[in-house]
């Protein structure tokens, strides 16, 4: 990989904060969840429903939790909405650049892909040119599975989760997102590939494999400095 410039030691650096900005996030909101089963009390699943009712918890069971807890408790949630404010700014700050920055505007044109994957991948591989084909670039990312071969045969092994965890889980999570609109696949020219992978595959392994081609076309448009619809016209 060649030396990076300064622009995208700035935009990964930017992502390393999000990055440890929203695992601190979680945990926190696990912290609370956890002192809230201490108390019986449970809340639904998913970030919103917690702090949705996290006051009106409060209040309705003033007299059950202790004021040392109460306080406790305040104080983790004034953390988790400190964490939160700064976790939209960072995220504003890397949609502004994604914005302006030419590569970034291309690959967004790939289907699921937004500021996030687009100027994570930019921070990273620059426009490219330390791979020579897609899967190159996928395998890096660990989305190719392991090839080993045996009485003559090449044998596809399981998915390595060594590489780039982080750009791994962007597009396994932009692959799901894809996944979970299937009114919407017809748009897309791998729409048919999906549908017949979904019907075979498991849901997981499926995703994984719409990530591994969305990570294909990604470093093609950045690598060739094309947008997805002229990427479709060529092929």
């Amino acid at each position: 990989m060649s030396e990076k410039s300064q622009d995208q030691l700035n935009l990964q650096a930017l992502h390393r904060v999000r990055s440890r900005l929203v695992s601190r996030r979680t945990a926190t909101i696990n912290q609370i969840r956890a002192f809230l089963i201490e108390q019986d009390i449970t809340v639904r699943k998913g970030l919103r429903a917690l702090k949705n009712s996290f006051e009106a918890i409060l209040e309705e069971r003033k007299y059950e939790i202790s004021p040392r807890m109460r306080s406790i408790l305040i104080g983790l949630y004034g953390d988790w909405m400190w964490m939160d404010d700064r976790i939209d700014r960072v995220s504003k700050e890397i949609e502004e650049i994604s914005q302006t920055e030419e590569n970034c505007v291309n690959v967004m044109t790939v289907p699921g892909s937004g500021p996030m994957i687009s100027t994570a991948m930019v921070a990273a591989i620059g426009e490219g040119e330390a791979f020579d084909h897609g899967r190159d670039f996928a395998a890096w990312v660990a989305l190719v599975p392991r090839q080993y071969s045996t009485g003559g045969r090449t044998i596809l092994g399981r998915i390595s989760k060594r590489g780039s965890r982080y750009l791994r889980m962007l597009f396994v999570q932009a692959a799901k997102i894809i996944m979970m609109r299937p009114h919407r696949w017809p748009d897309f020219s791998f729409g048919e590939w999906l549908t017949r992978a979904s019907e075979r595959m498991h849901r997981n392994k499926a995703a994984v494999a719409l990530a591994n081609k969305l990570a294909r076309m990604a470093w093609s448009i950045l690598r060739h400095k094309t947008a997805f619809n002229e990427l479709r016209q060529s092929k």
